[in-house]
């Protein structure tokens, strides 16, 4: 399976405004915005993604799926209220959160098996963790946010 091709910058944008539109309109009491189809088709096929709300540099949710099922612009809208609003880790975001809130969205490539750990770039992949029925993931940004070595990463 060849991995998809990295997604534009403009829909890059196009997601990024939807994730925060979709979470404007939950305080208001509306139903997600939806992109026309002229544009959810530059998204390209579907794609594991998680979404990650930080609130002055400080996570505050990060929900996403490793499952992909359907396309970015139904999927974006829905794991962004699920990171404001499900992240068992944190309260639910308030509206008087959101405007201090930066959106990041991590659209993954179909994950693959290491044979070495030299095959593994910082910054460029995540890692996934199974072990006796449990799975744990961190997003490539993690290392380079933290200043992790390979080694680091790993550990």
């Amino acid at each position: 399976m060849t991995a998809p091709p990295p997604l534009s910058d403009q829909t890059r944008r196009d997601l990024l405004s939807l994730a925060r539109r979709s979470l404007e309109a939950a305080f208001s009491g509306e139903p997600a915005p939806r992109l026309g189809s002229d544009k959810a088709e530059g998204f390209g096929e579907a794609r594991a993604l998680f979404v990650t709300l930080k609130k002055d540099g400080q996570l505050r949710g990060c929900i996403g799926t490793l499952s992909p099922d359907g396309d970015l612009s139904r999927n974006v809208p829905l794991f962004a209220r699920k990171a404001a609003f499900e992240d068992p880790r944190f309260s639910p975001l308030t509206a008087d959160e959101l405007p201090h809130c930066h959106i990041e969205i991590s659209a993954l490539t179909a994950p693959q098996v290491l044979e070495e750990h030299a095959d593994m770039e910082v910054g460029r992949d995540g890692l996934i963790f199974e072990c006796r029925g449990h799975r744990g993931l961190l997003l490539p940004q993690v290392a380079t946010e933290w200043g992790f070595s390979r080694e680091q990463f790993f550990d």
